[in-house]
């Protein structure tokens, strides 16, 4: 196997030669990682962080939801909240392309990301 990577990120595809596919192979403890570095520096439920598959975390100060769809929600792709998440990416450029859907006057997340770099 050959690993094509993004720099600093870790190895983020791997090619099979037999099949010559690529397969996504996400670091999904980095991802988790920075979904719970986000709550802790971010304390608050008033904003629900969404990255499916692997994590969803309630952060912000603020009104707390308790039941139901929450009012603000930020849900993105996990390469696009890893991205987010280390600088790589601005909020602005992510809401702009569509990797980032953010909903409620709440769910802007420009001032608390990136949250490592």
């Amino acid at each position: 196997m050959s690993y094509v990577g993004l720099p600093r990120l870790g190895s983020l595809f791997v090619r099979n030669p037999r099949h010559q596919r690529v397969v996504l192979a996400m670091p999904n403890g980095e991802i988790i990682a920075a979904a719970a570095i986000l709550a802790a520096q971010q304390p608050g439920r008033s904003v629900e962080v969404r990255i499916p598959p692997f994590a969803a975390v309630q952060c912000v100060a603020g009104p707390r939801h308790t039941r139901g769809t929450p009012p603000n929600v930020v849900e993105t792709d996990p390469m696009t909240f890893l991205r987010l998440a280390t600088g790589r990416l601005n909020w602005a450029d992510a809401v702009a392309s569509g990797a980032v859907a953010a909903s409620g006057n709440r769910a802007d997340l420009s001032e608390q990301l990136p949250v490592m770099s």
